[in-house]
């Protein structure tokens, strides 16, 4: 213990003490003594008696945010307690007594204030709950990650690995995300003494929790996109109408309302632009922008009620209107933009669609309905030795994403089927794309462990591009799949799809009130 290598004092006083007690490690002691109500724990001179140990620590710097991290890893546990620590006679920390979801996001840090999502979750006598930080404020190292199960900080490979694949889809597989987790659980069914730090535990039903932290916190993550209360502390849709609880996320359409918009399945100028032709462009406005038909003013809007109806039903338009919002313009054939009652949401265009094909694809291969389309006239293309063998070698994993290639040459592929979404792109660079991550992640194995990296490549290639111009119907049909698309929040990669601008900070930037 601490005591056996450093001086120790503990000074305690209850609400209702006259006084103090304190006991010293050197005696053993308990006495009377002058304190404030609370603990105090001081720790001195340590390894004053083994100066050979003493040459093993490292730096002041370095042992200093040990205690750092052990003094957050207790306050965590007891978020109904005040904390204070002092590093050599210095405040370091100082904790006020809170609940528990203010405690875990001073942990965490300011950047994920505005970039976090609650989970919480109940099979029975088993209970999660705690902060999820955002995927896109990620980080090099995994240093705020922190685990409690039954009030005690654990570090558990299988739980780790669960979360760390809740992630997967949502950010670069380089970073790190930050979390902090509490799991209720039986003690009957986890047995705490197996490391001698106790940080380690064995649970009873290992591969249960596992599944129930998994989805719990992937649900969580995957929430459809809603302006105005993206990362806030009750961050998830419906949270204000269900007390914080969520329906079951819808799954993506077969055909989502974007893409019916885009015709991706019928030819026509659109496909055709998905296949890399240059776009028409679109006069009648600022270069780079596309906005709706101008009206003089003063003139009324076809279709649109009287002014008196219309400020009659202002506020149940506001309670009925998207959380996305309704589309202005397009901005240099990369951005939408969008407005809600919030203020301004600007979307990225090819990163918010490519998750929508993702979801899509994926949803459709669980349940084994992804469409094949046969291509009238194979594409073909040459290939190296490498990408012939993995093509011969790896047809059932191919063929499970929905591709028909085939050696037609000692140095030629035929690509005789493709995905429906992906018929009307460039079917050989998707083809050379699925075969190279083939080769750089083990084959024979791609399908199940990398099944999600393929189906993003996939998906990038379906994705609607940059400089295509989109009309105000198909900017707000892609906001709406946004809507009810798992995850779109953030692109395959980890990226941010879209972004919200509130009033406030508008008047902010133009001195607005001041």
């Amino acid at each position: 213990s601490i005591a056996s290598v450093a001086q120790v004092r503990i000074t305690s006083r209850t609400a209702g003490a006259a006084s103090a007690s304190r006991i010293d490690s050197a005696t053993g002691q308990i006495a009377p003594a002058a304190g404030a109500v609370g603990t105090t724990v001081e720790v001195l001179d340590l390894y004053a008696q083994t100066p050979a140990r003493r040459k093993f620590l490292k730096t002041p710097a370095t042992e200093a945010a040990h205690c750092i991290e052990a003094f957050r890893r207790v306050s965590l546990a007891h978020e109904s307690i005040g904390f204070e620590l002092q590093i050599d006679q210095r405040r370091a920390e100082q904790l006020t007594a809170t609940d528990w979801r203010s405690r875990a996001l001073d942990a965490l840090g300011d950047e994920y204030a505005g970039a976090h999502r609650i989970v919480e979750a109940q099979a029975g006598p088993l209970r999660l709950w705690g902060v999820l930080g955002a995927p896109t404020v990620n980080r090099a190292r995994a240093d705020r990650q922190f685990l409690y199960v039954n009030g005690r900080f654990v570090r558990d490979r299988l739980l780790g690995h669960a979360l760390k694949q809740a992630y997967s889809d949502m950010m670069h597989g380089d970073r790190h995300a930050a979390w902090v987790l509490f799991i209720a659980i039986d003690p009957s069914l986890v047995d705490v003494n197996v490391h001698p730090a106790k940080i380690e535990v064995r649970f009873r039903d290992p591969a249960a929790l596992r599944s129930f932290v998994f989805h719990a916190v992937a649900d969580a993550l995957r929430a459809p996109a809603s302006a105005g209360n993206a990362g806030a502390a009750d961050a998830w849709p419906g949270a204000a109408a269900t007390g914080g609880r969520r329906g079951p996320t819808p799954a993506p359409a077969a055909t989502t309302a974007f893409e019916r918009s885009l015709a991706l399945y019928a030819p026509g100028e659109i496909a055709a632009s998905l296949s890399g032709r240059p776009p028409v462009a679109a006069g009648g406005g600022p270069e780079g922008v596309v906005a709706a038909e101008p009206v003089a003013p003063g003139s009324p809007v076809a279709g649109s009620p009287a002014p008196d109806a219309t400020a009659a039903a202002t506020d149940a338009g506001r309670a009925s209107e998207p959380p996305l919002g309704h589309a202005l313009a397009q901005l240099h054939g990369a951005w939408v933009l969008a407005q809600n009652r919030h203020g301004l949401v600007l979307v990225d265009m090819h990163a918010a669609h490519e998750r929508v094909v993702y979801e899509r694809m994926k949803s459709a291969l669980e349940q084994r309905t992804m469409p094949i389309q046969p291509l009238l006239v194979p594409a073909t293309f040459r290939a190296d030795p490498l990408e012939v063998r993995i093509v011969e070698d790896e047809a059932d994993t191919l063929a499970g994403l929905g591709l028909d290639l085939s050696v037609i040459a000692p140095t030629a592929i035929a690509v005789r089927a493709v995905p429906a979404p992906l018929a009307r792109g460039d079917v050989v660079a998707l083809a050379r794309s699925v075969i190279a991550e083939l080769l750089e992640h083990g084959a024979s194995r791609a399908l199940a462990e990398r099944r999600d990296a393929l189906l993003a490549t996939m998906a990038c290639h379906a994705a609607v591009r940059a400089n295509r111009q989109l009309s105000i119907d198909e900017m707000n049909a892609l906001l709406r799949d946004m809507e009810n698309t798992p995850g779109a929040d953030q692109c395959n990669h980890g990226r941010p799809t879209w972004v919200q601008l509130s009033i406030d900070e508008l008047d902010r930037w133009f001195l607005r009130g001041r």
